[in-house]
Formats: C-alpha cells, sequence, structure tokens
C-alpha cells in the first residue's frame, strides 16, 4: 500500500511564503489577521512569515491613514517595489514601449518609440529594447531580474521563438533566445492578447472572473484565454488565434492565406470601412472619430451597424466554443460608442446558447488602457520571480 509523499518543513515554508507574497503583489496592502483568513494559515504562522519578508527589505508595514473607526488600527503589509523589478516589453506593430515594474505590480519608469518599416526589422528592435532597457535602469538606479515580452505573433513559450508576427513581417526569429544572450535574466515571451488577457484577470475587468477571454483588435485581431482562473495556452504555447476564424466565406482575402477572417471584418481597416474612412487613416484620427460618435448613441448603431454584426457573429462563435463569464473587448474595440458594446453584449446573450447556460456572458472594455499588454509582460516575467524573492 503506497502512501503519499510529505511535504518538509521548509518546502511547506516556502510555499507559504511564496503564496503570501503574490497575494501582496496583486492584492496590494493587507494586514496580518486578513492574510491569515485568506490564507488558511494561523497567526503565528503569518507573523513568521512577515517578519522574515520584512527583515528582507521584501515587505514594510505602516500604520494605515487615520480613519474614522475607534481604537488601534492594524498595521498594513505592503510589498516593496524595488525589492524585485522586472521589464516588461509591449512589441506592437507601430510602436514599442519599456517599463520597469516593481514588485506589487508599480510602474517604477517607462519609455516608447515609433517604429517604421526600416526600423521594423528584428536586429533594430532587439538592439534598441536593450539599449532602451539599460538606459532607463541606470536612470532608475536598479536591475531587472527577469523580462515578459509581448509581441503580437504566434510565440512558442518554451523558448520565445515568434514563429510568425506577419504585421510585422517577422518569421522564425529566436527572441527569447537573442534577448536572454546580452540580458542575462530569464525572459518570458507572449502573445499580445494572451498576456492582455492574464492582466486583465489579475488586475483589470476580467479581476475575480475565472473564465475570460481578452480580444484584442488592431491591426490585427487576436484573442487569450483565461480557464478555470488559469491563462489556457494549447499545444507549444499556439493558441488564441481567433482572428482566424472564417467567419465570411469567400469574404476579403486575408494574409494568412484564408478569405473571410474575423479580423478582416473587425480590425483596424474594417473599422476605417465602416467609419467611412480611408484604410490607412492614423490611429489617432480614428479614436477622434470614435469617441464623437459617441456623442449620439443611434447614430453610432446605425453607422457601424455592420460592423456590429461581424463583431457579434464572431463573438458568439468565442462564447459558445469556451464558455467565458466575460469577454473583454481591447485595444481599438475599448473606444467603440458605448450604445454599440451594450447592443453587442445583447446579442451575443440572445444568440448563444453557451451564454444562456452560464447566466449570460458579459461584454465589457478593457480597465487598464494602453498598458494592459505592459501589465501582462510584467505578470508572465513575475511568475518566476516571486518564488526567489
Amino acid at each position: 500500500m503506497s502512501s503519499s509523499p510529505v511535504a518538509r518543513p521548509d518546502e511547506v515554508r516556502r510555499h507559504n511564503r511564496t503564496t503570501l507574497l503574490r497575494l501582496l503583489h496583486v492584492g496590494g496592502p493587507s494586514t496580518r489577521a486578513a492574510l491569515a483568513t485568506e490564507l488558511g494559515l494561523n497567526r503565528s504562522t503569518i507573523k513568521t512569515l512577515v517578519d522574515g519578508l520584512a527583515q528582507a527589505g521584501v515587505v514594510e508595514e505602516k500604520v494605515p491613514r487615520p480613519g474614522r473607526g475607534a481604537g488601534r488600527p492594524s498595521l498594513l503589509v505592503l510589498p516593496q517595489p524595488h525589492a524585485a523589478v522586472v521589464l516588461a516589453v509591449d512589441l506592437q506593430v507601430e510602436h514599442v514601449a519599456i517599463a520597469l515594474v516593481g514588485l506589487g505590480g508599480q510602474i517604477l519608469g517607462r519609455n516608447s518609440w515609433n517604429l517604421h518599416s526600416r526600423t521594423r526589422t528584428p536586429d533594430e528592435v532587439i538592439t534598441h529594447v536593450i539599449e532602451s532597457a539599460r538606459m532607463l535602469a541606470g536612470d532608475l538606479g536598479v536591475e531587472p531580474v527577469a523580462a515578459g515580452v509581448s509581441v503580437p505573433g504566434v510565440v512558442r513559450r518554451a523558448d520565445g521563438l515568434v514563429h510568425e508576427a506577419p504585421n510585422l513581417r517577422w518569421t522564425d526569429v529566436a527572441l527569447g533566445d537573442r534577448l536572454t544572450a546580452v540580458l542575462r535574466v530569464p525572459i518570458l515571451v507572449g502573445n499580445d492578447a494572451e498576456l492582455g488577457a492574464v492582466a486583465e484577470h489579475l488586475r483589470g475587468a476580467a479581476r475575480g472572473s475565472s473564465d475570460a477571454v481578452y480580444v484584442s483588435a488592431d491591426v490585427g485581431v487576436g484573442g487569450g484565454v483565461i480557464a478555470e482562473g488559469s491563462s489556457l495556452r494549447g499545444g507549444a504555447g499556439y493558441v488564441g488565434e481567433i482572428g482566424h476564424m472564417v467567419i465570411r466565406p469567400g469574404g476579403r482575402p486575408c494574409y494568412c492565406g484564408s478569405s473571410g477572417c474575423w479580423e478582416t471584418e473587425i480590425g483596424e481597416a474594417a473599422l476605417c470601412r465602416a467609419l467611412g474612412l480611408p484604410e490607412d487613416t492614423p490611429r489617432g484620427a480614428i479614436l477622434v472619430e470614435l469617441r464623437e460618435l459617441g456623442r449620439d448613441p443611434a447614430a453610432a448603431l446605425a453607422r457601424l451597424g455592420e460592423f456590429s454584426e461581424w463583431l457579434t457573429l464572431g463573438l458568439v462563435n468565442v462564447v459558445n466554443l469556451l464558455g467565458p463569464q466575460l469577454v473583454v473587448l481591447g485595444d481599438l474595440l475599448t473606444v467603440l460608442p458605448e450604445s454599440v458594446v451594450h447592443s453587442v453584449g445583447e446579442e451575443v446573450r440572445r444568440r448563444s446558447l453557451v451564454s444562456r447556460a452560464v447566466g449570460g456572458t458579459r461584454i465589457v472594455s478593457s480597465a487598464l488602457g494602453a498598458d494592459v499588454k505592459l501589465l501582462g509582460a510584467a505578470e508572465v516575467a513575475f511568475e518566476v520571480v516571486l518564488d526567489t524573492v
């Protein structure tokens, strides 16, 4: 008769320490009593853990700001941002942003630059990222201990190989290995929509939802999936290419080789067509047009009627396939007029059998704005950091 292995005391302590630190990193300041309740540990164990982290400079305890309550306030345990800093990189088709993010999710500093056809090559981008990261770290007087990189393409999570990023014109770029060789820290590379889903789940609109889908519509369209509280990555990390669901057979040709893909109907070019703008309209002008349109709900519904129908059709497919409690709209979709988002949500709930079965899938806009993929990149980097701090 076999018996289950018994964890050693040092393994238990390490597990408890990492779990407590993760709770503070994501949830923010907390009292010892609240930590004990959340983790199911006794107060003496919490005291030992907090005292050890405080002695190591990873957390500190402070008296909260005076409130209305009577009695002596409980001390708050706060993560110290500089105790662990990671590099986050958000690589987009026309823009790159980097940030140094401290424990607790605080952005300590950032930099960004635009990409043009001649500066979009892997060599140019990698060199600029490395140089900019070193300058930012030097200015802040910190050294990142890991890095996360968001890429708009198909990425192999095991080693950060960018199999294909069509809008960047990248194929089989060993991004993870190349950055690791120079920066000498663990590098985690992920698809941009996948990392957007991670950020929304931990810090944004999907917080508290165990099953959610993040839909990113930019030049292309992608999706990130949270299933039972964890990121769904699929075989070798290749998952979430929902923009290449064929929803309009015989429709517009797509770069992937198919026709009628979802992104040909709700991507940036499609949105421009719906607004009556040239397909090469600058992003800023598109945003201005959408915000102006949002002032008139009826006009927004009429003008974006066909666009909304294609958005709805794709979302019905996504909900029926994955059964999320929540769908978060990101990038350009966050600027859609509220009347359009509401109408699309109603239609998805009406047409989707699975949505009705789960009590009505909610459709909401991203709560994190332009920082969503930076924060997602930081979080995947922290995955390999928290148990070593």
